[in-house]
């Protein structure tokens, strides 16, 4: 989980018949990419006015690495850090690949311009014996964690949102939706490209189609999700935002959608089943983006259009 400063990116292997050995040795080598200085010039450098440390937190049966940013002390003497900060659990994307350290450009920003306390969790990732649904745990219990100690993290448990990409914006989507159940009181869900339906359905979806091998080779890397997400016996509808039997009185949620995605019309119909259920949703369409646009600051010119919404949505719904 540590950052390195040189690393190679790995060819991408063959999605559609990669071997469990093969996906671990690839995640190792992508993820170590993605956390190296030699990233930087496509998923953006940090923003200096945020501190950025990695941290482990002590959860039920695990330790799970959090990566968190906090806006950075001012003044000398060695400054005390704020408190009674918004608090802002996000969840990167990936599925079975993916790290925390890709999303800084992001975070960064929104921990020294909200200001807030940002806590990006290193979940556990998609493999044969580690489903989504360990994934979603890892979510929830990291809010449920920071929440209950909200003091000790400085921060104000009152005022906290989630925020997620792609499969993290799933995650961040279930994340709302048991915190609802829970009676914890979100002032907001950010939905950037989210996965929406691991079912059988998944594929259905006309952008699927559409872009199943363009920008980039989706397809094959969406099966493999579904696959190692969902094993035999599991309950997709369960693991599915857009299948969930209640959306209401959920969180004001702002779902962004890059319309050259394969999972474009996965965010759209969810978009619409919230607002179905009488919450309060807006949805952001950024033509010709693709997938995964806003951690590719380096190579994606909407990506700093999308911070910057996202920046004053939270802002608004999570002002003291």
């Amino acid at each position: 989980m540590h950052q390195s400063t040189v690393a190679t990116r790995p060819p991408e292997p063959d999605f559609s018949a990669i071997t469990t050995d093969e996906l671990h040795a690839y995640r190792d080598a992508e993820n170590r990419y993605r956390a190296s200085d030699a990233a930087r010039a496509l998923l953006g450098e940090p923003d200096a006015r945020a501190a950025v440390t990695w941290q482990e937190i002590a959860l039920p049966g695990r330790d799970l690495p959090v990566r968190v940013h906090r806006p950075a002390p001012t003044g000398g003497g060695g400054a005390a850090a704020r408190t009674g900060l918004p608090l802002v659990v996000h969840v990167h994307g990936g599925g079975f690949v993916g790290t925390a350290a890709q999303c800084d450009w992001t975070n960064s920003r929104l921990a020294a311009e909200l200001p807030a306390l940002v806590v990006s969790v290193e979940h556990r990732l998609l493999a044969p014996g580690s489903p989504l649904a360990h994934a979603v745990d890892d979510g929830w219990d990291v809010l449920r964690h920071v929440v209950r100690h909200a003091a000790r993290w400085g921060a104000d448990p009152a005022r906290a949102a989630v925020f997620g990409e792609s499969c993290g914006a799933l995650i961040s989507a279930l994340t709302a939706v048991r915190a609802r159940d829970a009676g914890l009181e979100l002032k907001a869900q950010v939905l950037v490209n989210p996965v929406a339906d691991v079912t059988g359905t998944m594929f259905d979806h006309p952008s699927i189609t559409e872009y199943a091998h363009t920008p980039t080779r989706a397809l094959p890397q969406l099966r493999l999700i579904r696959r190692l997400a969902v094993p035999p016996g599991a309950d997709a509808r369960a693991l599915s935002p857009l299948y969930a039997d209640d959306l209401g009185g959920l969180a004001p949620a702002l779902v962004v959608v890059p319309t050259r995605d394969a999972l474009a019309d996965h965010g759209r119909r969810y978009a619409e089943r919230l607002r179905a259920a009488g919450t309060p949703v807006r949805l952001t369409e950024y033509p010709g983006a693709r997938h995964a646009f806003l951690t590719l600051p380096g190579v994606e010119p909407q990506a700093g259009a999308a911070r910057a919404e996202i920046l004053a949505f939270l802002g608004a719904a999570l002002a003291g």
